[in-house]
C-alpha cells in the first residue's frame, strides 16, 4: 500500500504537467486518496497509543478535515454556498452513517467508547437545532440575502463556543483511561510528522480532485446538489473515511467509530461556522440556510447512530443497519430539489 503513493506526484504531474482532462484528474487524484488515508489509519493509530482514543481521534479529524475547510472556502469564494452547505450536509451523513458503519462492518464485535460518543452525537444534534434558525428564514426568499447572513453569525460564535467545550471535557476525560504504549508503537514525534505530511498532502489531493468534480458531475448528469452532498463530501473526508476503516479492520472497532463521529462532530460545530465566519473575507457571505432534506438527513442519521451505539459494543449488524441507512440519505438527496 505505501508503494501507491507515487500515485500523488503522479496525479499532480498529471494535472500542472500535462494539463490532463477532468476525467482523468478525477481517477487519478481519487486513486492516490487511498494509500494516503492508510498511511493517516497507520499513524493516528500510532497517535493513539500515546495519547488515547479520544486525543487520536480528534488529531486525525482536525487534520482530515483541514482540506474540507479549505474546499469550502473555495467554493465559498465562487459564490457556490449552494454547494458549501450540500458538502457540509453530506459530510455529516456519510461520516455518522457510512464511515462508522464501515468501521462497525469490518472491525466486528468491539467495545465502543460509547459516552464519549453519545456526547459528540448529541453534540451535532444541537448544531442541527441551531441551523434550523436562520434556515427557516431562507425557505421563502432568497436564501443567502444579507438579514440571513447576519442571523447566523450568533449561531456559528455559539457552535464554535460549543466545539471548544466539548474538546476540552472529552480531552479531560480520556487522560483518565489512557492504556499503556505497546514496545512497537512508533515514536509519537514520528506518528505526528507522518500524520502531518499525509494530511497536507491529502489537501493538495482533494483540491485537484474537487476542481474536476464540476466537469465529471456534468459528464454523469448529475445535478450540483447531488455532487455537493455525495462525491464532495466523500472526497473531502476522504482521510477519516479510509482511517477509520483500516484502525476497525485491525481489531479496533471502538477508535473507528471515534474518528468517524469527531470528524463529523467537528464538520457541524467547527468547520461550518468557521466557514460562516471567514465567508465575508473572501467577498461572499455565507448564510447558514439548509435545505429542509438536509436538516432532516442530518438529524435522523444522528438519531440511528444513537441506537447503534447506545449499548457501547459493535456489531457487524449495526455497521450493517448505519450503512443501509446511508443509502437512504443518499436515495433523499437524489429526490430532493436542486438547491
Amino acid at each position: 500500500m505505501r508503494g501507491s503513493l507515487v500515485l500523488t506526484p503522479i496525479a499532480l504531474l498529471a494535472h500542472y504537467g500535462f494539463a490532463a482532462g477532468s476525467t482523468v484528474v478525477f481517477v487519478l487524484a481519487g486513486a492516490a486518496l487511498a494509500p494516503l488515508a492508510f498511511l493517516i489509519g497507520e499513524a493516528t493509530e500510532n497517535v493513539a497509543f500515546h495519547t488515547g482514543a479520544a486525543v487520536g481521534a480528534f488529531v486525525n479529524a482536525s487534520l482530515g478535515n483541514a482540506p474540507e475547510l479549505i474546499i469550502a472556502l473555495f467554493a465559498v469564494a465562487d459564490g457556490l454556498p449552494g454547494v458549501v452547505l450540500g458538502s457540509i450536509t453530506g459530510s455529516i451523513v456519510s461520516t455518522t452513517l457510512l464511515v462508522c458503519g464501515a468501521a462497525m462492518l469490518a472491525g466486528g464485535s468491539g467495545d465502543i467508547h460509547a459516552r464519549s460518543l453519545l456526547v459528540q452525537l448529541s453534540t451535532i444534534l444541537v448544531a442541527v437545532g441551531l441551523f434550523v434558525v436562520p434556515a427557516l428564514g431562507g425557505f421563502h426568499g432568497d436564501p443567502q440575502r444579507h438579514a440571513l447572513y447576519v442571523l447566523s453569525l450568533p449561531v456559528a460564535a455559539v457552535l464554535l463556543c460549543l466545539y471548544v467545550a466539548v474538546t476540552v471535557a472529552n480531552l479531560r476525560s480520556e487522560r483518565e483511561t489512557r492504556a499503556a504504549v505497546p514496545e512497537d508503537a512508533w515514536p509519537l514525534r514520528k506518528a505526528v510528522a507522518t500524520l502531518s505530511a499525509a494530511a497536507g498532502a491529502t489537501a493538495v489531493v482533494s483540491e485537484l480532485l474537487v476542481h474536476s468534480l464540476q466537469s465529471f458531475g456534468r459528464s454523469l448528469g448529475l445535478s450540483q446538489f447531488l455532487v455537493a452532498a455525495v462525491i464532495v463530501a466523500l472526497v473531502g473526508n476522504a482521510a477519516e473515511q479510509g482511517g477509520a476503516i483500516v484502525i476497525a479492520r485491525r481489531g479496533n472497532p471502538g477508535l473507528g467509530a471515534e474518528i468517524a463521529i469527531s470528524s463529523a462532530t467537528q464538520i457541524a460545530v467547527f468547520v461550518c461556522p468557521a466557514v460562516a465566519l471567514l465567508s465575508g473575507l473572501v467577498g461572499h457571505d455565507l448564510a447558514l440556510t439548509f435545505l429542509p432534506v438536509e436538516l432532516a438527513t442530518m438529524a435522523g442519521s444522528v438519531l440511528v447512530v444513537v441506537a447503534a451505539v447506545f449499548r457501547g459494543r459493535s456489531s457487524r449488524a449495526a455497521g450493517l443497519l448505519l450503512l443501509a441507512s446511508y443509502v437512504v440519505a443518499v436515495a433523499a438527496f437524489a429526490l430532493a430539489s436542486e438547491r
